[in-house]
């Protein structure tokens, strides 16, 4: 088990709950639309959100934004440590950054202080798109271990200044080599781990490279926090990593539906009618699994592992709960009779 740090009021590792990480794409200077953009993303589930400081005047706007948004705020800082001290002032709750792309130890250990002092984590931000020259000479180009060392390289610096409050991710486009590095990383070190696979693209391709990489880590036990990373709005970040949370069996919030992938016994439109329970489950906030099969002979059976489902058949479907038969309804009717059902769990 990893140790625990606390983000603001939300602690990540240590057995804590995987939390949900996004970023905002609105410029930071402009308080307004950060904001906005902000509560956007804490109504679709965000619980830690970060923004770029690429130079000063982003940097001042940081305490106005945190004084008017619910959850923690996390600065991403690059290079230039005043902008990380500009950040801490202004009453940030965690500070992203390379401590070796700084500049000298005593910069480093400004930042540090200034963090340790109002005990604010730093997470150390690794990617494959920004490895040192020594590594990719060694190494041969990007691999796990490659990020690994570079991870290492950063840790030592900050726990030379004293400082031990720290998070790792260790990000790369390739879902193979993120997933060894996280992996290699969880059996060197017990400081939380923030997992994601960068640079995904798309929502299409983007959301199925995510669901393997930070899914498959959260299988195998590996991860505290997560970000899905798209080229698109990022609350789609956030819908896509609730569903990978729910998928990894780490979180077990709101509806979960599943159907069967139809066969030549398929005597209905299961397909429109998996649609149309999906759509009207959108408004079902109950931690339940729904069902929807296309046979009535197994349909039951087949998903007696959930709460309540249907299964059709010619004219008419059975709803059952758990496996038992509740009744047989008129095709027409059987999205109707399942949400009454569900209304009394």
């Amino acid at each position: 088990m990893t140790r625990q740090i606390r983000v603001g009021d939300v602690p990540i590792g240590g057995g804590a709950p995987v939390t949900i990480q996004s970023m905002c794409n609105t410029p930071t200077q402009d308080v307004e639309a950060t904001v906005a953009q902000i509560k956007g993303l804490e109504h679709a589930g965000c619980e830690i959100i970060r923004v770029a400081v690429p130079d000063m005047a982003a940097a001042q706007a940081v305490g106005e934004i945190r004084s008017a948004i619910s959850i923690p705020l996390v600065v991403d800082i690059h290079f230039d440590y005043k902008l990380a001290l500009a950040c801490v002032a202004q009453g940030c709750d965690a500070v992203r950054i390379n401590p070796g792309n700084i500049g000298a130890r005593d910069r480093v250990a400004a930042v540090a202080g200034a963090c340790k002092e109002r005990g604010i984590p730093i997470r150390i931000g690794v990617n494959g798109g920004s490895l040192e020259k020594p590594l990719l000479e060694k190494y041969g180009g990007v691999t796990a271990q490659a990020l690994v060392d570079s991870a290492f390289g950063h840790i030592r610096l900050l726990e030379d200044c004293g400082f031990e409050d720290i998070c790792v991710s260790l990000k790369s486009s390739s879902v193979p080599i993120t997933m060894a590095a996280y992996k290699l990383m969880s059996e060197k070190c017990d400081y939380p781990l923030h997992i994601g696979v960068t640079e995904t693209g798309t929502p299409k391709m983007g959301i199925l490279k995510s669901a393997v990489g930070i899914g498959g880590l959260l299988a195998l036990g590996i991860g505290d926090t997560i970000r899905v990373s798209l080229s698109a709005d990022p609350v789609e970040e956030v819908y896509a990593a609730r569903d990978i949370l729910k998928a990894a069996g780490a979180r077990r919030e709101g509806p979960e539906l599943i159907s069967c992938p139809t066969c030549g016994r398929t005597r209905i439109d299961l397909i429109g009618l998996a649609n149309e329970v999906e759509k009207r489950l959108t408004g079902v906030d109950k931690p339940i699994t729904v069902a929807v099969m296309g046979c009535v002979v197994n349909g039951p059976g087949e998903a007696s592992a959930a709460d309540v489902g249907i299964a059709g058949g010619v004219g008419e479907g059975l709803l059952f709960q758990r496996g038992q038969i509740v009744k047989k309804v008129p095709r027409e009717q059987l999205v109707e009779e399942l949400f009454r059902l569900i209304d009394t769990l």
